[in-house]
């Protein structure tokens, strides 16, 4: 494995994973829908939000930690689920659980991940996240929820933005399954990605393991995937929580939210909690930034519920941008799918490094020494924010 340390920021390692993984899979990770309109903005709108400097104050004893929905965490950070994580690198769902274990971190596992709930359970040593996609095949939900309670998941995060799939022209145009058919040109593909390949061909994890063998329809690959794209459920609505709620036991995450009204709905109808999200512009394209709409959620649920947020985040200064506007914590999906094609579980730990090094030291710039003190004060004029309709 080359030497990871030269990689100083998350854009030094989505460079790298683009060198490392075929591209089929790398773009599956670095795309949004339609015109990638929301994917664009989801980082530029980060860009636009100035950070208000200070100098002369005791920065000594910094501290990153924190919580989330009562969990204490090493920096206001989790890892998101990410569907296919496990064609970035084989078995990758199991390499960032144990990354983001041992940063002390959570690490949420996506139902369309490679690598199954058994399979993180046996892997790693501490609870997970789970994240759930409602389908209609509601005996399979209730086994799945069934699963990640027996695994001990503490927090179930519910996403509600994927009733519909958002078209996504690379995916389209790249003919992505998992496992890839074997055609020349993806032969051609891995033979200049030896590495990969090599690691596709040590492990038996190379399908929807969260589906494949707990459906009597999906006997094999063709009949999964036919089983997956017909079973998104079109009638999921805010009713569903409850049920869904009551089968886990546990606390609820709805995932999704970008509207101040559907975060109301969301609460009253028992959600534990929300995650601002527009699915890392992979969705509705042309919805506005996760960041941009933050603070009018905060404003609207903040005082009842605990308001998180990804979609954009490619540093430490995002996430303390997020937090200054009200965030109790943020989801990275990308960052951890570009550390993990750069560099399997290392990589996903040097991705969290730089992430957590830019936060700690930019703290210290704007004159803090606690996460928990970072707020509106230490954004560059309100007035400003205001302005370019944030």
């Amino acid at each position: 494995m080359a030497n990871l340390d030269k990689y100083l920021t998350i854009e030094d390692l989505m460079k790298a994973a683009r060198r490392r993984v075929p591209k089929m899979f790398f773009d599956y990770a670095d795309s949004g829908s339609w015109t990638e309109q929301t994917y664009r903005q989801n980082t530029t709108d980060f860009e636009k939000i100035l950070l208000r400097q200070r100098v002369a104050v005791n920065l000594e004893d910094r501290n990153l930690a924190t919580t989330m929905m009562g969990q204490p965490v090493s920096m206001p950070v989790a890892i998101a689920p990410v569907g296919s994580t496990g064609m970035q690198s084989a078995d990758g769902e199991i390499k960032a659980a144990r990354a983001a274990e041992k940063f002390g971190i959570p690490f949420t596992l996506s139902t369309m991940a490679i690598c199954s709930i058994e399979d993180i359970a046996e892997n790693t040593s501490k609870p997970f996240w789970f994240q759930l996609y409602v389908m209609r095949d509601k005996p399979f939900i209730e086994r799945l929820i069934d699963r990640a309670k027996a695994a001990k998941c503490p927090v179930l995060v519910l996403t509600m933005d994927l009733q519909i799939l958002g078209q996504r022209h690379k995916d389209i145009r790249n003919g992505l399954k998992a496992p890839p058919p074997i055609t020349p040109k993806f032969l051609f593909e891995i033979a200049t990605k030896p590495a990969w390949a090599f690691g596709m061909l040590g492990t038996k994890r190379r399908t929807f393991r969260n589906i494949a063998g707990h459906v009597t329809e999906a006997v094999d690959l063709a009949s999964l995937s036919q089983w997956t794209a017909t079973q998104f459920d079109l009638t999921l609505n805010w009713k569903d929580i409850a049920w869904i709620k009551k089968r886990f036991g546990g606390p609820v995450v709805v995932k999704g939210i970008l509207d101040a009204e559907d975060a109301r709905l969301a609460v009253e109808n028992g959600a534990d909690g929300i995650i601002v999200s527009n699915h890392g512009g992979r969705q509705l394209d042309g919805a506005p930034s996760s960041i941009r709409v933050l603070p009018e959620i905060v404003d609207a649920v903040g005082n009842r519920t605990e308001v998180m947020m990804d979609s954009g985040i490619r540093s430490g200064q995002d996430v303390l941008k997020a937090i200054a506007l009200g965030a109790k914590g943020t989801f990275v999906g990308r960052a951890m799918a570009f550390g993990l094609g750069a560099g399997g579980e290392a990589g996903v730990t040097r991705a969290l490094q730089i992430i957590n090094k830019e936060m700690d030291v930019t703290m210290a710039l704007l004159g803090e020494r606690d996460i928990k003190n970072v707020g509106l004060h230490n954004i560059y004029s309100n007035e400003l924010l205001k302005r370019q309709g944030y």
